[in-house]
């Protein structure tokens, strides 16, 4: 008995205390929206932080909070915002695909350099060796950081450049965030100009350094009809909004900074022979 009292004592006690943390487990518990799970099996699973959250499960969870629009993934695009809709019955509009873009054309065939680099570098440490060999101070240094950090094989070095493909940019904004120079900007992957050029620098000085480089003369924004392009710190900027494509301004730029993807209707037609 003497033994077996102190048992019993120490089960019933457990018991009790069981008893007692189970009914605090359930007056306590945080209800877990059911609809989280399924708007994460709905996402890519890419976690790239393109939407503004720290990967697919805190986006799926701001969503069913009402802190984030259900057309907020780049990678998914409207196919998944449709899905995510669905789940939280509500419209999911229509959402305009993003892409990056690099605002540099300036290809060692173009662009001087200020010295000769020989060692295997990263764009940041280009950068810090006095602002890069580039002679630009605002152009590519070519150096791939931005490659690295892609993780959809969406960006190329070609000639000293980075170009992306707009068709497999999410626009997630990792090389965004990586470019020491911050040439790297989000444009509509409907727009139908582009300014290829980030330096702020005027005449002269650009026409030193690159071949191809924007040296504000505004001709554009005179010519544009639509009213679309406006010069903002020697540099024009194109209005998507406003860009009918008709590739006026790209014909008469002097320097080619200006990439017009022309629309086929607007393209002057050749006069029919007889």
């Amino acid at each position: 008995m003497d033994i077996l009292l102190p048992i019993v004592a120490i089960g019933g006690m457990g018991l009790i205390f069981g008893a007692l943390l189970a009914v605090a487990a359930k007056i306590f518990a945080v209800e877990k929206d059911e609809r989280i799970p399924k708007i994460v099996d709905v996402l890519p699973g890419a976690n790239c932080g393109g939407c503004g959250f720290a990967g697919c499960g805190a986006y799926a969870e701001a969503v069913c909070k009402g802190e984030a629009a259900v057309n907020c993934c780049p990678v998914g695009g409207n196919d998944v915002a449709t899905k995510i809709a669905e789940i939280m019955g509500v419209e999911a509009g229509n959402a305009e695909k993003m892409v990056a873009f690099v605002k540099c054309v300036g290809k060692t065939s173009v662009a001087s350099n200020r010295y000769i680099n020989e060692g295997n570098l990263d764009c940041h440490t280009a950068h810090r060796l006095g602002g890069g060999m580039k002679g630009c101070a605002f152009g590519c240094l070519g150096f791939g950081s931005c490659v690295e950090k892609c993780q959809f094989d969406a960006i190329v070095i070609e000639d000293g450049v980075a170009i992306v493909d707009p068709d497999k940019c999410t626009n997630c904004g990792a090389c965004i965030k990586e470019c020491p120079r911050g040439i790297i900007e989000s444009i509509p992957y409907s727009a139908k100009g582009k300014v290829a050029c980030a330096s702020k620098e005027k005449g002269k000085p650009v026409m030193a350094v690159c071949k191809v480089g924007c040296i504000g003369c505004g001709l554009c924004a005179k010519i544009c009809e639509s009213g679309a392009i406006t010069i903002e710190n020697n540099l024009p900027k194109i209005d998507a909004s406003k860009c009918i494509g008709c590739g006026k301004c790209a014909e008469k730029c002097p320097r080619g900074a200006l990439q017009i993807d022309v629309v086929a209707e607007l393209k002057i037609k050749e006069p029919a022979q007889a």
